[in-house]
């Protein structure tokens, strides 16, 4: 009979036998995804850091300002003249360009799907236990394949970050979509709307104030994600913390930690206040 030790032998040896059956047979859809990765994030992150710091935080502060609050605009302001104070500017822009890019694909690929599921109750049944795995694996664990199928760098570490940030919008969606009252979707139905009508002229627009709370925690958890996946060579603040670390500089430590800090609550303001202007039941 097989004893435990034996057993977790044999899943850890099935799951090598898998990833090494991916990498050699598909190998040139990791190429793909890297491909796309890079030409979207490389970009983005040459024109952050090329771009004079003053230049970027003078559109902050006007599209702060256009959003209708005149505290976000002053606290974009300060909060991005303090990270360039601190030389920490590039490294908050790649931050930045690598949040970016991970929310941008995972928002892309998690709400379309959820909402083309919504509908089905197999599916449904299907997605739920994917997404319980996606939210709770430790997010350390996520470097592991990441690095094996990407190698050490950006991309492995914006691929660990979409896996990690895409649960949270899926089901907010789910969950708006949900709470719509059925007595409107059949006053919709009972005016003749189809079912595709029904869902992009009621669901989604009743749903809009939780799909947009998913974006925002999407945003947020990318954030949080990019610092640890600097671990794996995705550079940015994470760089600087890890680097604090190794030579224990805790000032410097700290220093880095503050600027996520108010990179975090810049984007998470930001994208609140985009969502009550957006929203098309306020």
């Amino acid at each position: 009979m097989m004893d435990f030790s034996e057993f977790a032998g044999t899943v850890a040896a099935s799951i090598d036998d898998f990833t090494n059956y991916l990498s050699t047979h598909f190998g040139f859809v990791f190429d793909f995804i890297s491909t796309v990765i890079l030409g979207i994030q490389q970009p983005l992150a040459t024109t952050l850091t090329s771009a004079p710091a003053w230049l970027i935080i003078t559109i902050f502060v006007v599209g702060s300002g256009l959003l209708g609050r005149l505290s976000l605009a002053i606290l974009s302001g300060c909060g991005l003249a303090f990270i360039f104070a601190m030389n920490l500017w590039a490294p908050a822009m790649v931050t930045l360009s690598l949040v970016l890019t991970a929310a941008i694909a995972a928002l892309a690929i998690g709400i379309p799907i959820r909402i083309l599921i919504a509908e089905s109750k197999r599916m449904n049944a299907v997605a739920e236990p994917i997404l319980d795995f996606m939210q709770t694996m430790p997010p350390f664990v996520l470097l592991v394949p990441a690095v094996f199928f990407f190698g050490v760098g950006t991309v492995p570490g914006i691929v660990a970050t979409i896996f990690f940030a895409m649960p949270l919008p899926i089901r907010l969606t789910a969950h708006g979509l949900k709470m719509v009252e059925p007595e409107m979707v059949e006053a919709g139905e009972a005016f003749g709307a189809s079912r595709l009508a029904v869902l992009f002229m009621i669901k989604l627009p009743l749903a809009f104030r939780s799909i947009m709370a998913g974006v925002n925690q999407c945003v947020m958890m990318s954030l949080s994600m990019v610092i640890i996946a600097s671990m794996i060579g995705a550079g940015g603040l994470g760089d600087e913390i890890i680097r604090s670390i190794s030579r224990l500089q805790v000032g410097r430590g700290i220093e880095a930690g503050l600027a996520v800090v108010v990179l975090a609550i810049l984007i998470d303001r930001i994208t609140r206040r985009i969502s009550e202007k957006l929203d098309p039941t306020a």
